[in-house]
């Protein structure tokens, strides 16, 4: 079953259960779904459903952010709830050892030597880890890796 189908089926089930904080993001997501779909004129597939999730994903980290600073516990909540809903539909993420053991292999293969290739890491990684890893914990983890290269 297609990722969009199963957004929709999700979305009648909890429709009918009357799960209405879940039923509200599953339309938020479909609705960014559809944009998607106009923008690129064309149906979307898996992929393309799976970044916009990511951004979804990403919304919601970045807003829990600032309101944990806003002093905000009640969207907080109201936020992580939302984000829990959107990752069950994203694969699975890798553990930090895992991001670790990757970093540690393209380090190695790159021949990368001090801070200043972060660049040329990142596009290897990120193209790696597309989809698997949030990019924000893969970059202080590359960082960190490089810091300790340097010493």
């Amino acid at each position: 079953m297609k990722l969009e189908d199963r957004l929709f089926e999700d979305m009648k089930t909890a429709m009918k259960a009357g799960r209405k904080e879940e039923l509200a993001t599953i339309r938020m997501v479909r609705a960014q779904l559809k944009e998607a779909r106009i923008t690129k004129r064309a149906d979307l597939t898996d992929e393309d459903v799976i970044s916009a999730l990511q951004q979804a994903a990403k919304r919601r980290r970045e807003a829990i952010d600032l309101y944990v600073i806003g002093n905000r516990q009640d969207l907080v909540e109201k936020e992580k709830n939302e984000l829990k809903i959107i990752e069950k539909y994203l694969p699975e993420q890798l553990s930090e050892d895992d991001i670790k053991s990757v970093i540690k292999q393209n380090i190695e293969k790159l021949g990368i030597t001090s801070e200043k290739d972060i660049g040329k890491l990142m596009g290897t990684l990120m193209s790696q880890l597309k989809g698997k890893a949030d990019g924000k914990v893969v970059q202080q983890l590359a960082r960190t890796a490089l810091a300790n290269l340097s010493q």
